[in-house]
C-alpha cells in the first residue's frame, strides 16, 4: 500500500503545529516555554501531547507497539481525523455497510463525504463482493463494525479480511464490543494488513464512557499521519491520570465482562418470554436488539417509567425494534417488571 496515493495532497505538504511539549520531553527545573500559570499544579500544565506513559501502558495491555497506536477523545476523534486525512471534500467517498454506528455518516457529513451504503443480509452479516463492487477510485474508506451497532452480532471474521485483502484504500474495523463478543480481535494480525485501522474503546468494557478515551491501532505511518493533524493537547491531563489509574486493574474489567455477558443470557430468556416480543436477535455486545409489536408505544411506556432504551424502529432492517442496554441487577430488574406490568 502506497500511503502517499491515498492521502489528501494538502495533508501530505502539511506542517504541524509544534507545542512546547513536543520541543522538549522530559524533566526540568523550570519550565517557562508554555506561558503556563505557575500555579494551581499539576493542572496548570500542559499535558502529554502524545500521552507516552499512558501509551506505554495501553501498549504492553494490547501486547502492540506504540508506534501502532494512537489515542482520541473517544473514538469519534480517529474517525474524523481518518475523513481529514484520506477524503477530498465533495470529491471522495466512503462505504459503510447498513445499518451500522450512526457517526461514520455524521463525520462522512460534516467533511462533505458520500456515503455508499451497503446492506447487510437478513442474518445481519456483510457480502464483501457487493462491497468492493460498490467502490471506485475516489473510494478511500470502508467502515465496518464488529461487533455492530445496533445489530449487536459479530461479522464473520473471513469475510472481513476478504475486504480488507481486496480494497485498495483503507478499511476501518470498529471493535468498540469486542470484549463481549466470541470471536476475537483482529489486532494480533495488524502486521499483515498495513491498510487496516483498528478502533477499540475504553468506555465499553472498561466503563470509562465519561473520560472520553478512544484508541486507534495501525501501522506507523497511519500513525504519524493521525499524530500530525489532530490538535495538539486531544486528551487532557484528567482523562490520562484516571485511565492510567484504571488500566491498572483489568482483573476488574474482565470481571464486569463475564458478568454482563451472563447477564444478557438471562435476559435475552426473560424477554423473549413476553407475548409482544417477535424476536430477540443474539449479541455480542452489552445489548440486546429485540423486534416488539409497537416498539415506539413500549418506548413512550418506558419513558413514563423513567426507564431509557433506544427505539431503533427508523434504522434499516430494524424495523419495530428497541435496543437494550444490559444494565445491573437493580436496573435489568426494573425494566423487566415495567415490562411485565404491560401483559
Amino acid at each position: 500500500m502506497e500511503l502517499s496515493k491515498l492521502l489528501r495532497q494538502n495533508i501530505i505538504n502539511l506542517k504541524p503545529y509544534s507545542s512546547a511539549r513536543d520541543e522538549y520531553t522530559g524533566e526540568a527545573l523550570v519550565f517557562l516555554d508554555a506561558n503556563e500559570n505557575p500555579f494551581n499544579k499539576p493542572y496548570n500544565r500542559y499535558p502529554d501531547p502524545l500521552q507516552r506513559e499512558l501509551k506505554s501502558k495501553i501498549a504492553a495491555l494490547k501486547n502492540t507497539p506504540e508506534s501502532q497506536l494512537f489515542l482520541g477523545n473517544g473514538s469519534d476523534e480517529p474517525i474524523d481525523l481518518l475523513f481529514r486525512a484520506f477524503c477530498e471534500p465533495g470529491e471522495d467517498n466512503i462505504i459503510s455497510i447498513n445499518p451500522t454506528y450512526g457517526m461514520y455518516q455524521v463525520a462522512a457529513d460534516i467533511n462533505n463525504i458520500q456515503v455508499r451504503k451497503v446492506s447487510l443480509d437478513e442474518d445481519f452479516q456483510i457480502n464483501p463482493e457487493s462491497i468492493i463492487n460498490k467502490s471506485d477510485k475516489n473510494t478511500k474508506l470502508v467502515f465496518l463494525c464488529s461487533p455492530n451497532n445496533p445489530t449487536g452480532n459479530s461479522l464473520k471474521k473471513d469475510s472481513i479480511i476478504r475486504v480488507v485483502e481486496n480494497f485498495d484504500g483503507i478499511v476501518v474495523l470498529d471493535e468498540a464490543y469486542i470484549d463481549f463478543a466470541i470471536e476475537k480481535s483482529l489486532l494480533p494480525d495488524l502486521e499483515k494488513y498495513p491498510n487496516l485501522v483498528i478502533l477499540q474503546t475504553f468506555s465499553k468494557a472498561w466503563g470509562m464512557a465519561g473520560i472520553r478515551l478512544g484508541m486507534a491501532f495501525a501501522q506507523p505511518g497511519i500513525i504519524s499521519v493521525l499524530n500530525k493533524i489532530k490538535y495538539p493537547y486531544n486528551i487532557n491531563i484528567l482523562t490520562q491520570q484516571k485511565a492510567l489509574e484504571l488500566i491498572n486493574n483489568e482483573s476488574k474489567k474482565n470481571e464486569w465482562v463475564q458478568e454482563l455477558i451472563e447477564r444478557r443470557g438471562k435476559m435475552e430468556k426473560e424477554l423473549a418470554k413476553l407475548p409482544f416480543v417477535v424476536k430477540v436477535y443474539p449479541s455480542d455486545a452489552n445489548f440486546l436488539l429485540v423486534k416488539v409489536h409497537d416498539a415506539t408505544g413500549i418506548y413512550n411506556y418506558l419513558i413514563e417509567k423513567k426507564i431509557i432504551v433506544r427505539n431503533r424502529s427508523r434504522v434499516h432492517l430494524c424495523e419495530g425494534s428497541l435496543r437494550i442496554t444490559i444494565g445491573n441487577e437493580k436496573e435489568n430488574k426494573l425494566l423487566l417488571e415495567a415490562l411485565n406490568n404491560l401483559i
